[in-house]
């Protein structure tokens, strides 16, 4: 009887680790209250932002110069979408920075790769990246407007500064993190190098360098705005940082906070509507549903 016993308790275990094994279908809720989670802590905490920016106002601590009202930054930011200014001024910037993040990652991803599989180069220009990344791009800007003028070849080099080294140094940490059992079934099955690097590196790396690129758009932007509040030129157009500054030169401080403020909704939507759907789509594809 005791091996009967010991088999059945033997399928047990292994229908037990079988179940471990199988991913969890978690039904999904409806649309309109997966829509207010979403949205309404966000919302919420915009209005008690204004709440707030609205009582200090009241409270006349600061002056009128330096604390505009609320609805005296919604005229400005209005005055401007009105007549499609706002349109204009988002376009400039947001083409800029999207043409230069994908330079960047048409750049960091090879990079990244190289640094993470070859030990010398991780050697001479590891430490190099990881400067670069904490180096702030501002720094960037007198240099690139002495060596290419201001236009927009100055521009795109700062931003590349900004978005390359998050994007290789992502990379290369997702790299560091794929179990080494499997570049070697990957060789063992006759892949090359070019194959390994396509089917196993990077869709094991996947989430490192997912993160990676949610950094490297963020340093982009934060590149550009900088770009852009220094190197101001006609030829140039009028993007964020030079609205900014034209808010700067003639002491309007509502066309300041609404340029703030048009900056912030830009990098939270990229966030929004690209990388979160992104950082859904695979961690749901690893059965990490609990912290979706």
């Amino acid at each position: 009887m005791r091996p009967a016993d010991g088999g059945t308790d033997l399928a047990a275990v292994e229908a037990g680790l079988d179940a471990l094994d199988t991913p969890v279908e978690e039904s999904r809720p409806p649309l309109w209250r997966r829509l207010i989670r979403t949205a309404l802590p966000p919302l919420t905490a915009l209005v008690l932002v204004i709440v707030v920016w609205q009582v200090l106002w009241s409270t006349a601590w600061w002056p009128e110069f330096k604390l505009p009202a609320p609805l005296a930054v919604w005229d400005e930011f209005w005055s401007s979408a009105s007549d499609g200014e706002v349109l204009g001024i988002v376009w400039t910037s947001l083409h800029r920075a999207v043409l230069g993040f994908l330079a960047g990652v048409a750049i960091g991803t090879p990079l990244g790769l190289l640094v993470a599989r070859v030990r010398v180069v991780r050697a001479a220009i590891g430490p190099l990246l990881t400067g670069l990344q904490s180096l702030p791009s501002v720094a960037w800007v007198p240099a690139a407007v002495l060596w290419f003028g201001i236009n927009d070849a100055a521009i795109y080099f700062v931003v590349l500064l900004g978005s390359v080294p998050s994007i290789a140094n992502g990379l290369v940490s997702g790299v560091d993190q794929v179990p080494p059992i499997l570049p070697r079934v990957g060789a063992v099955m006759g892949a090359g190098r070019m194959a390994a690097a396509r089917l196993i590196l990077l869709p094991a790396a996947l989430p490192g360098y997912l993160a990676g690129l949610k950094q490297g758009w963020a340093f982009s932007w934060r590149s550009l705005m900088a770009a852009e509040l220094i190197a101001i030129s006609p030829q140039l157009g009028i993007g964020l940082g030079a609205y900014l500054s034209q808010g700067q030169d003639f002491n309007d401080m509502p066309k300041v906070l609404a340029a703030i403020f048009l900056i912030l909704i830009v990098g939270v939507g990229i966030d929004l509507l690209v990388f979160r759907p992104l950082e859904r789509a695979v961690l749901r594809a690893r059965g990490l549903t609990a912290s979706l």
